[in-house]
This record gives C-alpha cells, structure tokens and sequence, in this order.
C-alpha cells in the first residue's frame, strides 16, 4: 500500500515524480499486488491512470481519491486544487480505461459555512457519480485553524443528520458496485486467519469476500467465484479446489 501525505507530489521540486515512481515499483519482482491509498485528483495525472489499469500486472484497479465537497463554492473555502468538474472528468477516465475499477470517496459533512444547497449539490453529484463506496468525516474544530472563520459554524446535529444520509447513499454505492460483480471470476488474497469459521479478503478491485475458513487460502491469492452479498454485505465466493493443489 502506498501512503504518505500528498503521496501524488512525490518528488516535487526533483526530477522524479509518482508516475516514474510507480513505474519503477512495478519491477520489483515477488510484489504481487500494489494498492494506492489516496491520490488528489488534480495529482492523478491520466498517464498514471492508463499506466495503473492498462499497463501494469501489479498495481490494482482501484482509486481512492478525495474530493470533500460536491460544491465548487466549498472546495475554494477549502483551498483545494480542483473544481468537481475535474474531479468527474477524473472518475470518467478511470472507468473507460476499467469499467470494473473500483473508486472510494473521501468527503467531508458540516464545513464552516456548508448551506443545506452545498449539501445537496454534494449528495446529488456523488449520486450521478459511478463510484463505489464512500470516506464520510464530519468536520470537527481544531485549534489554531482558519476554517472556523470561512462562515456559519453547522450546529452538531444537522452534521451527524448529512452524515447518516451520505453513509446511507456510500451503502447503496457499495452494493450496487459488488452486484454488478456477481457470478463473475475475480482474483481474491485472503489476509484473514479464521473469524467464525470464515476467512476473508479482497478481489484485485477490492470487493470484500468471504469463504468458509481454509488454511491453504491464507495469504494466498486464488481465482474465485463471485456468489451472493450477505447480509453483513460481504460477497461469499465459490473456490475451485484444484487452484488450491
């Protein structure tokens, strides 16, 4: 997993940068699978997107990509590099590259100064956004901070009432995205030991997945057959007992 701070500026200021980064990682040999955390939009350059999803065999179909606001007018408070046109145009390269990519949302609820019209603008354009799940924060105060100064503090209980809304709407998204997969082939690594008899983990374009526990599975990354969601929201899969020889 890559992680860092602004991971996507990485070498800034030098001759390298992410995209050479990433090149260079993918030669490693004995590393089958790289994920990146979290990359800002205006940094996921479409030379990195093409690379991670056309070209590379190692890095997994699977963005995660902040965008904390669905109104342009909250993002420019925010001081954030991008406007949400850029951030669909982003989501919109991803899936003509990938239509299975799977891409995870971070957004804040409550802002200083959010109108219930900034709230709308952000569950109505994360609505008519084909991504996966969703990373909901509410804004919490912090000391020797300039945001609490950018407009009208947002009372705690309509925070945690967008909130709710914006997890229930992250459900939705989930399932949708794990039911286009069903009955499907994907490859899964199992990072679990035993949980109830089950183990579990993840397809390259990390749909959660569960199977009844097996030792040979652990740590060990096995084509599966996607089956049904249970009502926990897991995908129970199907294993061919010979991929397990």
């Amino acid at each position: 997993m890559l992680t860092g701070v602004n991971i996507g500026d990485f070498g800034q200021g030098s001759e390298e940068n992410f995209y050479s980064l990433i090149k260079e990682l993918d030669k490693i040999k004995g590393i089958e699978r790289f994920r990146i955390s979290s990359i800002e939009p205006n940094l996921l350059s479409n030379e990195i997107i093409k690379f991670c999803l056309n070209e590379s065999r190692q890095f997994m179909p699977h963005f995660h990509i902040p965008l904390q606001s669905g109104s342009d007018r909250l993002l420019k408070l925010m001081r954030r590099k991008y406007e949400r046109s850029l951030y669909k145009e982003r989501v919109e390269t991803i899936k003509k590259f990938n239509s299975h990519s799977c891409i995870g949302v971070d957004v804040i609820v409550g802002f200083p100064g959010e109108t219930d019209e900034d709230f709308m603008d952000t569950v109505n354009f994360l609505t008519d956004l084909d991504v996966s799940y969703l990373h909901v924060f509410t804004y919490s105060e912090r000391a020797n901070t300039g945001a609490p100064k950018l407009g009208e503090k947002v009372p705690m209980e309509i925070r945690r009432e967008r909130s709710k809304k914006l997890h229930l709407l992250s459900d939705r998204k989930k399932r949708h995205f794990y039911s286009q997969h069903l009955n499907t082939k994907r490859v899964v690594l199992f990072e679990q030991e035993e949980d109830n008899g089950w183990i579990y983990g993840f397809t390259d374009n990390y749909i959660k997945v569960k199977h009844k526990f097996n030792s040979k599975l652990v740590n060990h990354i096995v084509p599966v057959l996607l089956q049904k969601i249970d009502s926990e929201g897991f995908v129970e899969c199907s294993i061919d007992e010979k991929s397990l020889t």
